[in-house]
């Protein structure tokens, strides 16, 4: 791998080095691609350390109502993979955040899984997550991925504590560990054992993880950091869209703030 791939695959695992991340995930899209771009700036501004990008696919199996409908209203005004590829590139003319795409096998063998990853080595993507790839089927995406220096990101679910071993111990960038069972959104609680998850994955692996799936308030994130490495916010954000629209981008600023701050 060339010296500069290196270097792209180093640096999502490096935003956890001496701080609590705190991610973000927005449907690319929705409302616009033109305002996607704007809430992405607005967001690293605001203290954002990695940004996930859904690329809107009409499937979202892992999504819950909110996601879905980003999805829904994205795919609405014609968004196409090659629309989000040219976003991505006048992003990276303005920011050096950490960029990750969250898509599903199906965009990706439509697009072409070496022209995929080659466009995303192209135009700054530092990772990719793939929600309904299999552990078993994942050597061929795993070698795209990482000819073009990208991190495949590993998911953790709640029910894979059989599997644990074998998930972490090849994760790179981070570990998306799944906060709770079944579709993304917003929770009121979260009743995991994550502590003892997180020690499972600590003792055969020094890839940092980050948490997903319900977390919405500076409590929950604060309750989340002292565990892991990093708080992962979708629903939430997607909602405040949801709500503003075009006008979402201050809301945004203030959100992302209060929860990077609630990080200890």
């Amino acid at each position: 791998m060339s010296k500069l791939n290196n270097l792209k695959t180093n640096k999502i695992s490096r935003i956890f080095a001496d701080q609590k991340a705190f991610i973000a995930f927005l449907t690319a899209g929705d409302p616009s691609l033109d305002k996607t771009e704007e809430f992405i700036l607005a967001m690293a501004d605001a203290g954002a350390d990695l940004i996930e990008i859904g690329i809107p696919f009409s499937d979202p199996i892992a999504e819950g109502p909110v996601i879905e409908a980003a999805n829904e209203r994205a795919l609405r005004v014609g968004t196409t993979t090659d629309q989000i590829f040219a976003m991505v590139k006048r992003i990276r003319a303005k920011t050096a955040i950490p960029l990750v795409f969250l898509t599903y096998m199906n965009p990706i063998f439509v697009y072409g899984g070496e022209r995929f990853f080659a466009t995303c080595e192209e135009v700054g993507i530092n990772g990719v997550i793939i929600p309904d790839l299999p552990y078993e089927e994942k050597g061929e995406i795993r070698e795209l991925a990482g000819s073009h220096g990208l991190d495949l990101i590993t998911l953790i679910a709640p029910t894979s504590q059989d599997r644990i071993q074998m998930l972490a111990s090849e994760a790179t960038g981070f570990i998306y560990l799944v906060s709770s069972l079944g579709v993304t959104g917003v929770r009121s609680e979260i009743k995991t054992d994550l502590a003892a998850i997180i020690s499972d994955i600590r003792a055969v692996t020094e890839t940092p993880v980050a948490v997903g799936f319900g977390i919405a308030t500076p409590e929950q994130a604060m309750t989340i950091s002292k565990l892991a490495d990093g708080v992962i916010v979708g629903s939430a954000i997607v909602r405040i869209i949801a709500e503003h629209g075009p006008a979402a981008t201050p809301v945004l600023s203030d959100y992302v703030r209060t929860m990077k701050a609630a990080l200890v």
